[in-house]
Parts: structure tokens; C-alpha cells; sequence
């Protein structure tokens, strides 16, 4: 499942392509995502000009002239600007015309979602699906001490495992199955330690960790496992920096204990028993 690093290389790759045109069309070619695509979205956007592409955790929010189009990439979805004429491939969903340029969906389960949220009903941070998120990794609000702050204050007497307390991405998001493991990793702590447990140190180590294996992961494309490419058709490299993640029985790159796989929540998560001991 793409998570925040796919999502950010996606929207680094369609940006630059985007910002500043106008959408000359829509086409819902198959709108039973996982929320149903409008139908009225080919008339609400067209001739709309696209002003920025940002993301919310694993949401890309496109800012148009009269409000915001989110777009979600689910299980397998991808991104991809390319040119009008390419003939349409099976599992593409929706289409955003930019006269020779089109911006297409494709999505094989049809988990990713396109969704409209128009400026009349309030700012984009007030939308349902957004409003509960956690903190950024690489916001403000999440940078040097205050990302270690929020992790422990957002633990206390949380007795789920820290590394389903990443997950869950109510403290902080972004953190999928392979960095809560790497994460975990780098700050030297085991995935079954209760969260609550956590101390300061711990978290501030966390906090840290979890903004550097995001960034290394965003440097190296993501990861791909079996469907994400980038919107060049390109996979991600990060699974081959990892440190712990699907390296069952092979050496620890740091002290060379085996490492181990358990599953929590039926994922299955890989630590060192000697560098993360609980």
C-alpha cells in the first residue's frame, strides 16, 4: 500500500507538470472507488486552474479555483502525467484532461478515492477525512524536540504497542508497516514495548528516527513491493537500504544477531532482538 513517501514522490512527480494549467476535462471511466467518484466532477472542474498540489499524510490535496479535489491512491493506486494520446490502460479510473497532458488514475482493487471538497463548505483541514489526522513528520510542529514531545504525550497510558501506536497515525502519520519497523529499528526500541512505556529519551530518539527514514525512504523513490511506481512508471528503492524490514534470519547490519519477524495486528513486523531489546 503506498504510504507517505509513495504519495510524496507521486506528488513531486506531478506537480511540476500540473501547477498553473487548466483542466480542460474529466473523464470517470470506472467511479466505484472506494467512496463513489461525483458525477458532476467533469462539469464542477472543468476549465478550473490547478494553484498548488500538496499532500495531508497519504491525501493529495489539489488546490483549484473554488476549492480542493483529494485524491487517493488506496491498495495499488498510482499517479501518472502522461501524454493525451496514450491509448487508456485496463484498471485506469479517472482522467484529468490538460489538453496534450492527462493525469490518470490507475487502480486495480479500486481503493483509491476522488473526491471534491468546494471552498463554500470551509477550509480543507475541516474535511472529515482529514480532520483527524496526526502531525506531519516534516512540519513544524513535529520538527527537533516537540516531535519527541507529542509522541510521549500522545502515549501516556496507551498500553497498544508502540509499534501499532505508529500505525495508527493518530499521533503522527505517515509511518507505514515498513518504516514503523525501520523507525523502531534506528531509535533502538522493541516493537512489543507497551507505548505508554515509552520514556522522553525514547520518544525524542523516535521522533527522530521516524523524520529520518521517511526522508531516506522519499530520497529513494519509496518503496515497491509490488504495485507503486512513481508518475515517471519508475519503482521505488528504498527496500534495499533496509535494515531490518523482510530480512527474517539474515545478519543484523549492526551487531549480526538474526533478526526476527512477528506479526502484530496480522503485519508482520522485523526487529533486531539484540539492538532493540525490550
Amino acid at each position: 500500500m503506498p504510504e507517505l513517501p509513495e504519495v510524496e514522490v507521486t506528488r513531486l512527480g506531478i506537480a511540476p507538470h500540473l501547477i498553473g494549467r487548466k483542466i480542460s476535462a474529466v473523464k470517470i471511466i470506472d467511479g466505484r472507488l472506494r467512496w463513489p467518484v461525483p458525477r458532476t466532477l467533469p462539469t464542477i472542474l472543468q476549465d478550473q486552474q490547478v494553484h498548488s498540489i500538496e499532500r495531508r499524510g497519504k491525501y493529495l490535496l489539489m488546490e483549484l479555483d473554488t476549492g480542493f479535489l483529494l485524491l487517493h491512491l488506496g491498495m495499488t493506486g498510482t499517479l501518472r502525467v502522461l501524454p493525451a494520446s496514450d491509448p487508456l490502460k485496463t484498471h485506469d479510473r479517472v482522467t484529468l484532461e490538460f489538453g496534450k497532458l492527462s493525469l490518470r488514475l490507475h487502480d486495480p482493487r479500486k481503493f483509491g478515492a476522488v473526491l471534491w471538497h468546494p471552498n463554500t463548505k470551509g477550509p480543507i483541514g475541516e474535511f472529515a477525512l482529514l480532520k483527524k489526522l496526526g502531525t506531519e513528520p516534516f512540519s513544524p510542529e513535529f520538527a527537533g524536540d516537540l516531535g519527541g514531545h507529542i509522541l510521549y504525550e500522545c502515549s501516556r497510558g496507551r498500553s497498544i504497542a508502540v509499534k501499532q501506536f505508529l500505525l495508527a497515525g493518530q499521533a503522527v502519520v505517515g509511518v507505514g508497516n515498513i518504516y514503523c519497523s525501520e523507525s523502531l529499528f534506528e531509535a533502538k526500541i522493541h516493537p512489543a514495548k507497551a507505548a505508554g512505556k515509552l520514556t522522553r529519551p525514547e520518544c525524542m530518539r523516535l521522533a527522530n528516527a521516524v523524520r529520518l527514514i521517511l526522508k531516506k525512504a522519499i530520497a529513494a523513490g519509496g518503496s515497491s513491493l509490488k504495485d507503486f511506481v512513481n508518475s515517471e512508471g519508475d519503482p521505488g528503492h528504498f527496500m534495499v537500504q533496509t535494515k531490518v524490514y523482510d530480512r527474517k534470519d539474515q545478519p543484523c547490519k549492526v551487531c549480526k544477531t538474526s533478526i526476527k519477524q512477528i506479526v502484530q495486528g496480522q503485519r508482520s513486523t522485523y526487529f533486531c532482538p539484540q539492538c532493540q531489546k525490550r
